[in-house]
């Protein structure tokens, strides 16, 4: 079973990748691919170079109870070097897998809808893209040219504001907060803005977490404390000048911050999809 929230288990018949955005920057699945290289494990024996595996193929139709199944949780499916017949494959195993809900993300959404005519979509497919701030909301355009049961935007690792999408025929929102080694805050109200986004537009929004860094607690100390603009502004800590728009925030590692927001947990699914 997976610890992604939003998933239950991870199928990973391709295996490494290459940075394309700001998103990728602290890649947690590049420092995951080199431990496993390092510990021997076959599969990651390339470390992140990108590397398909006939053998997992069939991995999914052993698995007899119905679960939600990221796929490719190390890689893109769609990166260029994954070749076509082998997408073909991936998607033939959701079919033949039915009693499984398939979850696809890819930053590539430009080969994703240059190619999406090529292929036979399986009802039980999700596809998504990430998008880390406003400068790559141009995905969620190129996804909608996708003809998938399900659409998804993950908004993680939500780096910068997203005031602006247009979410028709996007089933579905995750939302979160960047952890891990070299993790970016994220302003709290970014993820409120894109909760609003999603009522307005009636997209399902699930929370996953607010990352490393949350809204400083009461008492916290001020050498502690992070202050962040709306804009994504990092305030030096010699800057004192107050700002009613800013953040404070600290870093507490994503199990202490937690994933309530406003007080409440938010973890609805798209239409059927649990």
């Amino acid at each position: 079973m997976s610890d992604i929230e939003w998933t239950d288990e991870t199928w990973n018949p391709v295996t490494g990748c290459t940075q394309i955005s700001p998103g990728c920057e602290n890649c947690y699945a590049l420092r995951m691919s080199h431990r496993l290289q390092a510990m021997g494990v076959d599969n990651y024996r390339n470390g992140f170079e990108l590397t398909t595996h006939d053998h997992v193929l069939e991995k999914p139709l052993f698995w007899k109870k119905p679960r939600k199944v990221f796929v490719n949780s190390m890689s893109d499916l769609f990166h260029r070097d994954v070749p076509i017949e082998f997408i073909r494959k991936v998607l033939d195993v959701c079919r033949r897998a039915h009693w499984h809900q398939f979850q696809i993300l890819t930053k590539r959404t430009q080969r994703l809808a240059r190619e999406a005519g090529r292929f036979d979509w399986p009802p039980n497919v999700w596809i998504g893209t990430s998008v880390e701030s406003q400068e790559y909301t141009f995905r969620v355009d190129q996804l909608r040219q996708v003809p998938a049961s399900v659409r998804f935007i993950s908004f993680e690792p939500l780096i910068g504001p997203v005031d602006r999408v247009n979410l028709t025929g996007i089933d579905w929102a995750i939302v979160g907060g960047e952890s891990g080694p070299g993790s970016r805050p994220s302003h709290p109200d970014w993820f409120r803005r894109l909760r609003t986004l999603c009522e307005k537009q009636r997209t399902a929004f699930f929370f996953k977490q607010y990352g490393d860094y949350a809204p400083a607690p009461e008492g916290t100390e001020e050498k502690k404390i992070v202050k962040i603009g709306l804009r994504g502004q990092v305030r030096e800590r010699t800057d004192k000048k107050p700002r009613k728009t800013d953040a404070a925030v600290v870093r507490m590692g994503k199990g202490n911050a937690g994933r309530t927001l406003d007080g409440q947990t938010w973890d609805a699914y798209p239409d059927g999809g649990i």
